[in-house]
């Protein structure tokens, strides 16, 4: 299968499909932090529609900063940006491509555009984190949990404070810290929406 990790600079989506067997591509503005495999820098919008249809999936994360409810004391400052924003994630759902895969934090996607197709949780992979995740889905079944981890006994999870709140203070890289894909997430995404290829030869 030919993948195509679009808005991925950590490398971890596109290395899980890569280890199972398939060629994958990661495309960013910025530089990849893993050079397991082929990254491409630069807006993905210079390449004409007819490029894309030579990948079997797309497995999108466009950028969250203009649409995640996270951010919506900001919303009535930045309209345009969000326009932009929601313009380039419809873009992403119309690409020439069989099968693909958007996701998002909670946010004006759903709203926007349209509902996902299912929410999901690290601590539904073995992640023993929260952060509620949602997926938009062209061709692919929703994915299933592989690793469900039940709450710690202290009430919260290891990146939340007890009172629900992320513990990530304001930093520069905050947002890169954020945006990396959880590895048991990028597992499942290659497993369940590629398979094991090194497994059947």
């Amino acid at each position: 299968m030919r993948v195509a990790v679009i808005c991925e600079y950590s490398g971890r989506v596109r290395d899980a499909f890569i280890r199972k067997g398939h060629e994958a591509i990661s495309f960013d503005l910025i530089e990849s932090e893993s050079d397991l495999g082929e990254h491409v820098i630069g807006d993905v919008r210079k390449y004409p529609l007819g490029y894309w249809e030579c990948f079997d999936l797309a497995v999108c994360h466009p950028p969250c900063t203009h649409l995640a409810v996270s951010g919506a004391r900001y919303f009535k400052d930045k309209v345009e940006e969000q326009r932009e924003a929601l313009e380039f994630v419809q873009w992403l759902m119309d690409l020439p491509i069989a099968k693909i895969c958007i996701e998002n934090p909670i946010g004006v996607i759903s709203s926007k555009i349209r509902k996902p197709d299912q929410i999901i949780q690290p601590w539904m992979f073995g992640e023993r984190e929260s952060k509620s995740t949602c997926l938009w889905l062209k061709g692919l079944d929703r994915l299933v949990g592989t690793n469900v981890l039940q709450k710690p006994e202290c009430g919260y999870w290891d990146n939340c404070t007890p009172s629900g709140q992320n513990k990530l203070g304001p930093s520069e890289d905050r947002w890169k810290i954020r945006s990396r894909t959880y590895l048991g997430i990028a597992e499942a995404f290659a497993e369940q929406f590629g398979g094991d290829l090194n497994a059947k030869k």
